[in-house]
């Protein structure tokens, strides 16, 4: 039997997160966006609220939700702004959930309590300034020192650079695998701030989601132990792809609460809104710009939700979370265009949130997978060439 119903727990989640925006996130957005600022205190209601650890197992200090909890968090945190579901994205999806597959006893006990704390603030290094969506085209290389490693290189279009304490950085540690581009050379590290040839920096200028710090990572020599390798030598590039897979199911989940958001913005100006001597609710093209955001709404959250409900199952999920995380910022896309024109010339003005959310709704077609990237895999998939196999390590299974 197919069972629609969210739980008692998860209905407990969006009314957590639908009391937490209006309290901690649009008080100051307006401004904050203006000013291209992180609010310093996010972090810590955030914590306050157990949702930088939400689907941490209780044994490392998180909250023991599950994985359909945390899809409705960040659908709920970027209905208020792209910003902090952003945090959720990064420090839970990116680093923590990586960390709990992929962390031996040692690393979980050392980081998870603390980053499902809030006490360190996590994020994850990968793209560098020419190397994206080609991942193997890296240059980042950690070279062996005596039981440990010397890293070197730049990382670029972080999020939460200059504010994170650990980074999951990924270099090549085979410089014969890097030069015959074979990914298999990789290997993932957790960096610390505070270590020797190590600094951020943030980049100004961006488009959206101008509340949330971006920026880089120079790295010069930094020293890292060997204790710091996550898995084994050469399983970077495995490990980076799993956790994209968890940070597109949040960005999934976030552009839905996007959508969300553009739709009802645009249903209260319609109601208000009059030309013609009528509101414009009555006319038919808004009502049809309106009726998309519904349609896109609706079937962006049952995607990412099957997704969460496979991850809580143990089961391997790159398609369906893919297929979400592509549908869902699409649409997000379409929504937040339609939304500035519901608006008309309050729509070009940030008197309206919607034109936050135009400007916000554009990266995440690019991070996590670009737009691109995602429907090149779902072709192979039907096409048959690309088949999803088991793989040694999956989120560990939980129950609703």
């Amino acid at each position: 039997m197919i069972d629609f119903e969210l739980t008692e727990t998860h209905r407990e989640v969006e009314k957590l997160v639908a009391d937490f925006g209006p309290k901690y996130i649009l008080p100051n957005i307006r401004e904050n966006d203006r000013n291209n600022r992180l609010d310093p205190d996010l972090f810590g209601h955030l914590a306050e609220a157990d949702l930088l650890g939400i689907c941490i197992p209780t044994e490392y200090g998180g909250a023991g939700l599950d994985y359909i909890s945390l899809g409705l968090a960040c659908e709920g945190l970027e209905y208020f702004d792209t910003s902090a579901r952003v945090v959720l994205s990064v420090h839970v999806g990116l680093q923590s959930m990586t960390l709990l597959a992929y962390g031996n006893k040692e690393q979980k006990k050392k980081y998870l309590p603390e980053l499902a704390a809030g006490k360190r603030i996590g994020t994850f290094g990968l793209t560098e300034p020419n190397a994206g969506s080609d991942v193997v085209g890296i240059q980042t290389t950690a070279d062996r020192d005596g039981d440990g490693f010397i890293l070197n290189g730049e990382k670029m279009w972080i999020s939460l650079a200059d504010v994170a304490d650990t980074f999951t950085v990924y270099a090549w540690t085979d410089r014969d695998k890097k030069a015959r581009r074979d990914h298999t050379g990789m290997s993932a590290f957790m960096v610390e701030r505070g270590m020797k040839g190590f600094s951020t920096g943030s980049i100004h200028g961006k488009l959206g989601v101008r509340a949330g710090n971006t920026g880089f990572i120079s790295m010069q020599d930094v020293p890292v132990p060997k204790e710091n390798m996550l898995s084994k030598e050469g399983d970077g590039f495995r490990i980076a792809m799993f956790a994209l897979e968890q940070g597109r199911y949040t960005v999934a989940g976030g552009a839905t609460g996007l959508i969300r958001a553009c739709r009802d913005a645009s249903t209260t100006y319609a109601h208000t809104r009059k030309t013609f001597g009528e509101p414009i609710a009555n006319h038919q093209l808004v009502k049809q710009m309106i009726a998309h955001m519904e349609r896109d709404y609706q079937a962006s959250r049952l995607l990412y939700l099957r997704a969460g409900w496979l991850k809580n199952k143990g089961a391997r999920n790159s398609r369906e979370t893919a297929l979400a995380k592509w549908f869902a910022c699409d649409c997000a896309e379409r929504a937040a265009a339609d939304a500035v024109q519901v608006h008309g010339a309050y729509g070009f003005s940030d008197e309206y949130p919607v034109e936050r959310f135009y400007r916000n709704s554009k990266g995440s077609s690019i991070y996590e997978g670009s737009r691109e990237v995602q429907t090149l895999m779902q072709a192979d998939y039907a096409l048959g060439f690309r088949v999803d196999r088991p793989r040694p390590v999956e989120l560990p299974p939980v129950s609703q």
